[in-house]
């Protein structure tokens, strides 16, 4: 388990080179510098044609900024200061922010007992959005049916879930989750592998027997580079 705040920008593709240059002179290194901070990744949309039989919701934000802390108290201290807000500062024109903080909790895959750390460079990062007739039972299905099973995927390195936190609130608009999904792979090629698995129809079946939502969800591939930590 780790406590982790998104920030998800997005924008036109012409933003992109802007975006990296706002992230290497204004970003990086007030990031870097907070207090707490165990590490910080940077998603940007993978390169490569994503196979999902089910599912094609495009490239994504242009960037996913990913800062994760070791406890709740240090990502609380974190948001509370004027840190995050002074580092996001300045956006690039054209660019939208939004901001949640999460519980993240890593499970097992395959054979192994204990969680797997995030160490594989491709991301399928999902997230289901308000509303839903009932959230908490949405909620408890999800984690009750998906993580393990996706456990069960070809070349899976990592499966993670994320738990949105009340009353932590960075001071940019929220993306408004109910909970979303991570599931790790070497690259696109395994990824794509893995979903004409069938274990891919199972969680398809899985997803037709969610307590009823009316709410966006989306899946994105990504690429994530390990900026600190």
């Amino acid at each position: 388990m780790s406590w982790t705040c998104e920030i998800a920008l997005r924008g036109t593709a012409d933003r992109e080179a802007d975006l990296q240059t706002w992230l290497e002179s204004r970003v990086q290194d007030s990031m870097a510098g907070l207090p707490g901070l165990a590490c910080f990744d940077l998603y940007t949309p993978a390169d490569g044609i994503a196979h999902d039989p089910y599912n094609d919701d495009g490239a994504g934000p242009l960037m996913m900024l990913m800062l994760d802390f070791a406890t709740r108290n240090a990502l609380a201290a974190a948001v509370s200061g004027s840190g995050i807000v002074a580092a996001t500062a300045g956006l690039v024109p054209g660019v939208a922010a939004t901001g949640t903080t999460f519980e993240r909790r890593f499970y097992p895959v395959g054979a192994d007992e204990t969680p797997a750390p995030l160490e594989a460079p491709f991301s399928y990062v999902v997230r289901y959005h308000r509303p839903a007739d009932d959230e908490a039972a949405f909620v408890n299905n999800y984690l009750a049916s998906h993580p393990a099973t996706e456990a069960k995927l070809p070349g899976i390195r990592s499966v993670m879930c994320y738990l949105p936190l009340e009353g932590c609130g960075i001071g940019l608009p929220s993306a408004d989750y109910m909970i979303g999904n991570e599931v790790v792979f070497d690259d696109i090629d395994a990824f794509n592998a893995a979903m004409a698995s069938p274990v891919r129809e199972e969680l398809r079946a899985h997803y037709r027997a969610f307590p009823r939502f009316t709410g966006a969800n989306t899946h994105y591939p990504m690429i994530r580079r390990r900026l600190v930590g």
